[in-house]
């Protein structure tokens, strides 16, 4: 899975990392956040965040790429935290999908300046994964998660490449369908006993033909969290379609304070 979202990852960020060489990148405003931590979302690993990664680390900043075991709340939490410890300084902290509901239990580190929601969950107090996928609209990609008899958590292969990745082209989107991460229950049915966003700032990534995540609901997290908004006209996987998008987000983020 890995090699497969790491090669589809290289190939489609290509072009955007291209435009930014060592020769452009400039000095880092002295109050800016210079440390981004990047927290990936289920069924897939950290290397879906390496076109944002690639990016901004020829721009200057310091990228750390979260490893979630995906396992519970507590280990993703855990590895984020463990990632946060090692950071010196202003922190921007960034959550996809899932990964939205480990950053908002995980980013009231003191080092975390800022949160970014991109196309991600973002539960208050009391909620997990599975209140807020039970309590919005049904999309293609929530109606397609079925367990394992493991009670693992996958995506209908099958539904897994126009659900997730329809700007993919489909033999990758084929490809991540087949070798997906699961997702265990036990952290789809964990609530967050924080939510981080209610003391720091914000900001939010709607992507706007997503079939996973409806961009109404997205806009109701953003709307409830007070965040500053960004429309990507992209799917689930816009943070490797639309990686240069995404990356200037973070990089208004680092100045937020």
């Amino acid at each position: 899975m890995r090699n497969l979202l790491l090669s589809a990852a290289s190939i489609l960020s290509a072009s955007a990392a291209a435009i930014v060489t060592s020769a452009q990148a400039a000095e880092l405003p002295k109050d800016a956040a210079h440390n981004i931590v990047l927290v990936h979302g289920a069924f897939v690993d950290q290397t879906s965040w390496k076109p944002v990664a690639d990016i901004l680390s020829k721009k200057g900043y310091n990228v750390t790429l979260v490893e979630n075991p995906l396992t519970s709340l507590t280990a993703d939490v855990d590895a984020t935290k463990q990632a946060l410890a090692k950071q010196d300084g202003k922190t921007v902290l960034v959550g996809h999908s899932w990964g939205g509901v480990v950053i908002t239990q995980a980013g009231n580190d003191p080092k975390v300046s800022a949160l970014v929601f991109v196309s991600a969950f973002a539960p208050d107090v009391g909620q997990s994964l599975k209140t807020l996928s039970d309590g919005g609209p049904p999309t293609e990609g929530t109606a397609a998660i079925h367990p394992d008899e493991k009670g693992n958590l996958y995506i209908d292969p099958k539904v897994f490449p126009s659900a997730v990745a329809a700007d993919l082209p489909p033999q990758i989107a084929e490809s991540l369908a087949n070798h997906q991460l699961p997702l265990n229950h036990v952290a789809f049915e964990t609530p967050v006993d924080t939510a981080a966003w209610r003391d720091k700032p914000t900001f939010y990534v709607i992507t706007t033909k997503d079939k996973v995540i409806a961009p109404e609901v997205q806009k109701m997290f953003a709307d409830r969290m007070r965040a500053h908004v960004t429309d990507i006209a992209g799917s689930h996987a816009s943070l490797v379609v639309h990686a240069d998008e995404v990356a200037a987000v973070l990089e208004k983020a680092a100045l937020a304070k």
